[in-house]
């Protein structure tokens, strides 16, 4: 295998699995583009999580029937073709096809280069670099996404993919699978490969119940981080993408720090795992909790999430393929479970807080109205005030709404204006404040899920006999 094989399999990978969450600073992009209800466009994030979760494990049955190597080209292939399609898609459903069509391609790609890193590097190497892509990717991918959106636009998400997936191609197709795909236990680490086919006979294991359901419960609180964050950054507290993507890049910097720190303290892996639980579920509790609407308060916060990410994926993933054969099989119920619990994620958050953001509407609107009324404005300039709110609150129902749109239109006298800049900020700040309470009870939720992922890697289990 040529040396820039395995990176260029790797940054597949990690853009596979990226694309699990890369376009959530872009949605409210895509749904003014794309004329989009709320609805459709989460069907954007749930479709590709959906389909991706659903075919992993089809498609690593499928390697005993083919290649890897060829198995993995067609699949990057696909992903190509779909990741152009969804940059030109001039719909919400042609998006959401194309979506669905790149992660039956991710599938593919996933499970397929799991052996060309085994054959590349060895039974250890290769997993910890098929872990390792997938963490970064899955860490990344807001920060990526959110970054193109504010620099080029939503369709650049798609479009930088394509170059890097069709240089993968023929890569792939260029791999030696040199480590059968069904018939071997794993080997020892630093064991040469063999160009023989095995002689063992064949063998399947159960899928690790335990750890597959700590990854997909975790993967669900995640979704707090990495979904409802950067959403409350751009449409509650009115940053652009650029800004919140630069801030949610604490994210993967801290899953990176976790390895070497997990290497340097060297922790059981069960208390490994549980304490990253517990960090997730602490990050996420006190994203519920900022005393206020600034960018500084979610730093320490993310830092815990990252690291409990850092944690808990990369191991849990060692620990329900660890010594499982089909090994490509086993990697298959890892990424169906990591995906399926996005789903389910965005499937228990989404609707609270969409209830809590239109509960708080109301006390929000009366709270515009107090405000107003005690500005140090002219009658007819309040008038003028409320009637343009007025608009823009209709008009943004269900939404965090956008005031700079309303002053912008209002006619005042010079002397009024310093007033009006006072009121608009302390709206913003009012809006912002209902904005952080209507996503409280959702990052609390993670939280608990984040909990819940801990008691399943607690609580003791009989050890089967042999």
């Amino acid at each position: 295998m040529r040396r820039t094989v395995g990176p260029l399999l790797a940054v597949t990978v990690a853009l596979v699995l990226a694309d699990s969450a890369v376009v959530t600073l872009a949605l409210p992009d895509i749904l003014r583009h794309l004329d989009a209800s709320v609805g459709q466009v989460a069907w954007v994030l749930i479709a590709y999580n959906l389909v991706l979760g659903l075919g992993a494990v089809p498609a690593a049955m499928g390697l005993a029937r083919a290649q890897p190597r060829v198995l993995t080209a067609v699949g990057i292939a696909v992903f190509a073709g779909a990741s152009a399609w969804c940059a030109f898609a001039d719909s919400i459903e042609v998006l959401i096809v194309a979506r669905c069509v790149q992660a039956v391609g991710g599938a593919l790609t996933v499970v397929g280069s799991l052996e060309l890193f085994v054959s590349e590097y060895g039974e250890r190497r290769g997993v910890g670099v098929w872990v390792t892509a997938g963490v970064v990717g899955t860490a990344a991918g807001p920060f990526a996404g959110g970054l193109l959106t504010e620099l080029i636009s939503w369709q650049a998400i798609f479009v930088v993919q394509v170059p890097f997936a069709v240089l993968a191609v023929p890569a792939a197709l260029g791999a030696r699978t040199t480590v059968p795909t069904t018939a071997t236990a794993p080997a020892p680490a630093g064991a040469p490969t063999a160009e023989e086919p095995a002689v063992a006979p064949r063998k399947r294991h159960r899928p690790a119940l335990a750890a597959n359901l700590t990854l997909a419960l975790v993967s669900a609180a995640l979704t707090a981080a990495l979904f409802l964050l950067v959403l409350l950054l751009v449409e509650g507290w009115r940053h652009s993408p650029g800004t919140a993507a630069l801030t949610v890049s604490v994210v993967p910097v801290a899953a990176l720090a976790a390895a070497p720190l997990a290497r340097l303290l060297r922790p059981p892996p069960q208390v490994e795992v549980a304490v990253g639980c517990f960090l997730v579920a602490g990050g996420l509790a006190a994203l519920a909790i900022p005393p206020s609407a600034h960018l500084a308060w979610t730093i320490a916060p993310q830092a815990l999430v990252g690291l409990g990410l850092g944690l808990t994926v990369d191991q849990l993933t060692a620990r329900a393929m660890e010594m499982r054969l089909p090994r490509a099989e086993h990697a298959g119920w890892t990424i169906g479970a990591r995906h399926l619990g996005v789903v389910v994620g965005l499937a228990i958050l989404t609707p609270v807080f969409t209830a809590d953001l239109q509960d708080a509407q109301e006390p929000a609107q009366e709270a515009v109205v107090s405000i107003v009324l005690d500005a140090p404005l002219q009658p007819q300039d309040k008038i003028a005030v409320a009637e343009a709110l007025g608009a823009a609150l209709t008009d943004q129902e269900g939404q965090v709404p956008d005031l700079a749109p309303a002053f912008a239109t209002l006619d005042l006298e010079p002397s009024e204006r310093p007033a009006a800049a006072a009121l608009e900020r302390d709206l913003t700040g009012q809006l912002e404040r209902a904005a952080t309470r209507a996503f409280r009870d959702s990052f609390l939720i993670g939280a608990g899920l984040a909990l819940a992922a801990m008691l399943v890697v607690l609580v003791p289990r009989r050890r089967r006999v042999a």
